[in-house]
């Protein structure tokens, strides 16, 4: 069977092949096929079914790019790889979800089935978490669904924690008042809200309290009303914090909360209060638990590999 496609632009072409046609040759192995590009013409040759998928793979890549969305490097890659273990992924699907920002950025997107998964989760249930390892975009996407509901008014306040585990040092040894003190732990929560928000948007935003940046250790005692709460890093969380956090859901409000059960710092423990609530709350219709891989991971590809060797050594002990 013989399968051809026509490129429209020099453009198209550098998406579709690659540096050094890396892209061609991913699909040749990945789909046991031949692809022969002559000029802007593009063959694939092979069995039929493979033939069948190979072009999938094309097709939705060429739709992708003409529809004006950019495509990067390693979002080819993922394709490859996804529309081989699916042939029925939508691509367009997922990537054609926009959640709006108000920054130079406009909009963000999920990038991968699971991603998807996960955006849709927080827009259909109050309680959602997310588990996976580092790299799947989890804290970064929830983010972007807090703004994007800021933005549209439906919530009036957006709460940011997670928790601060002494891994090695004391807090009180170091230097600074608290703010100064618990400020690291809070850092990655920092950078993804800068990526959403213009600088001077943010800092009236933290003055006024719409956007509220805290220890987890300050939530207690509190009902949180009209509010989208994030919880990151939870495998650092105790059981009972864990309780104290979920417990203080208010009217009008979205809680979602992230972690790696992988990586968790609090001292014998291996992320058990996550663990706990995952298997706790998991029947409850009206919460969502959505588990993402290594293969949502959208950094480097270095880091896709590198979660997979340690979930195979993992798997050996």
């Amino acid at each position: 069977m013989e399968k051809a496609f026509t490129l429209h632009s020099d453009d198209e072409a550098k998406i579709i092949f690659g540096n050094h046609d890396e892209h061609l040759k991913a699909i040749e192995a990945e789909y046991s096929v031949k692809i022969v590009a002559r000029g802007e013409h593009l063959t694939v040759n092979g069995e039929d079914s493979k033939v069948r998928d190979a072009s999938k793979v094309f097709s939705q890549l060429l739709r992708l790019i003409r529809s004006g969305r950019g495509v990067r490097r390693q979002e080819v890659q993922y394709f490859v790889k996804a529309v081989a273990e699916d042939p029925s992924l939508d691509l367009e699907a997922i990537y054609k979800d926009r959640i709006e920002v108000p920054s130079k950025k406009q909009f963000v997107t999920p990038k991968t089935k699971g991603q998807k998964e996960y955006v849709d989760a927080i827009r259909g249930y109050d309680i959602v978490i997310g588990i996976g390892p580092a790299g799947i975009g989890k804290t970064y996407l929830a983010m972007a669904m807090a703004v994007s509901a800021l933005r549209k008014g439906e919530v009036s306040r957006i709460i940011l924690t997670r928790p601060a585990v002494e891994a090695g040092e004391s807090l009180g040894f170091l230097p600074g008042d608290l703010h100064a003190k618990v400020s690291p732990y809070l850092r990655p929560l920092y950078d993804a809200l800068y990526e959403m928000i213009d600088a001077d948007n943010i800092h009236k935003f933290m003055e006024s309290g719409v956007i509220e940046v805290a220890p987890l250790a300050y939530m207690r005692g509190r009902t949180l009303n009209d509010s989208f709460i994030i919880m990151d890093e939870a495998q650092n969380a105790t059981p009972e914090q864990l309780k104290m956090f979920l417990t203080r859901l208010g009217f009008d409000s979205k809680t979602v909360i992230t972690g790696d059960v992988t990586q968790s710092d609090l001292p014998g423990e291996r992320a058990k209060g996550l663990i706990q609530v995952t298997k706790l709350l998991k029947h409850i219709e009206e919460i969502k638990v959505v588990s993402l891989t290594g293969r949502d991971v959208v950094r480097h590809e270095l880091v896709q590999k590198i979660i997979k060797a340690y979930e195979e050594l993992d798997r050996k002990k």
